[in-house]
């Protein structure tokens, strides 16, 4: 019988010379695409000129990867498989030009992790301190996009992002969904035995309530602006010789040199925030979408009934529902509607022709693909 031991060292060099040769392919291969999409900048500018052409395409992007996704054959998961042409594609399309990312701010906040999760890590990150700043920023042409959240599983709705929509001319080009995973930061110079404070967001610290009852009790809990504001604090304390913690994401704790006390933390192991791309692009359809509408109801009894009727009889899928006052009249009320669908098929076209004529105002905000990854 053979020593399987004495194999090893035979076998080894064969494997690493083997994979040599395939980073090699794949180097190669990426290079390849890469000049194939500097081809494809080349052709946008003479077919359509500097000023109109539009390098970023969110529903090729979504096509591209939910064909990685189906013909993946492992043993990388599909996911995992789609993040790594998430970035090739990111790295590619900064050869056609780089793209501004606005985001809620500042930096290494969850938006600007899903910032990076949708466009890839080739961006030009401008975080911003409000959400109405976001889309200033975007409505400007100061950045070519806009990322903000929109709806958490557990806290619900961000209102003041849905309320930015009333008055902008800014179309949803697409939307990320971030799984959110807190925990709990020092600096490494810090005892954790000897923390006195933890620094978050006010949401934060309700998604960990229960696990800080049970293992932090004691500790004094303070709400601040951001995540990423509770992790730079904690940095700086640190240099001030005090012991202090931060509930944070993975971005955070890299952006600051934190060390992780505990990881996952949150309550819920499916606390998930939406995220909405801002832009001023209509996306053609996807194959996959989504449709988010804005409508002023009248003041009449049945006017909900009569905005809710149609999605029913055409077979329209509802996805979100969502009430706002209107601002314009006392007791009047903005309906925000999610459906699947994109807005310029045959029966979206009836479903929204409808609801005009029972609505005082019917507004798309956008039609784009259904979240990938």
């Amino acid at each position: 019988m053979t020593d399987k031991k004495m194999d090893i060292p035979d076998t080894l060099p064969l494997l690493r010379n083997r994979i040599d040769s395939i980073d090699n392919e794949i180097q190669q291969l990426i290079n390849e695409r890469a000049r194939c999409a500097q081809k494809v900048a080349e052709v946008k500018l003479a077919d359509q000129g500097d000023d109109s052409v539009v390098f970023y395409r969110p529903e090729r992007e979504a096509q591209v990867l939910r064909r990685v996704m189906e013909r993946n054959s492992g043993p990388l998961g599909n996911e995992e498989m789609a993040r790594i042409f998430r970035q090739v594609m990111s790295s590619c399309l900064a050869l056609e030009k780089p793209m501004r990312i606005a985001f809620l701010g500042p930096e290494g906040t969850y938006t600007q992790q899903a910032a990076i999760k949708h466009f890839g890590k080739s961006i030009v990150s401008a975080p911003m301190a409000a959400i109405d700043e976001v889309f200033r920023e975007v409505e400007s042409g100061a950045a070519n996009y806009g990322v903000v959240p929109v709806e958490n599983s557990t806290e619900g709705v961000v209102n003041h992002t849905l309320d930015s929509f009333r008055d902008s001319r800014l179309k949803i080009c697409g939307e990320v969904e971030e799984r959110i995973h807190h925990h709990l930061l020092v600096s490494p110079s810090v005892n954790p035995d000897e923390v006195t404070h933890i620094y978050s967001h006010q949401q934060s610290l309700a998604q960990c309530r229960a696990w800080l009852d049970r293992y932090w009790p004691h500790v004094e809990r303070i709400a601040v602006n951001s995540n990423a504001e509770a992790a730079r604090m904690v940095s700086e304390s640190a240099r001030n010789g005090r012991a202090v913690a931060a509930i944070a994401g993975e971005i955070a704790s890299e952006l600051y040199g934190l060390s992780k006390i505990s990881s996952n933390i949150e309550d819920r192991p499916d606390n998930t925030t939406r995220f909405l791309i801002v832009g001023h692009q209509d996306v053609p359809e996807s194959g996959h979408d989504k449709t988010s509408l804005l409508i002023s109801a009248k003041n009449e009894a049945g006017a909900l009934y009569s905005l809710l009727e149609p999605f029913k009889r055409l077979g329209v899928s509802m996805t979100r529902l969502e009430t706002r006052p209107s601002l314009m009249s006392k007791w009047g009320y903005i309906f925000y509607i999610d459906f699947e669908g994109h807005y310029q098929n045959e029966t979206s076209q009836v479903l929204i022709k409808e609801l005009q004529a029972c609505a005082s105002e019917v507004k798309v905000l956008g039609s784009y693909p259904i979240a990938v990854l």
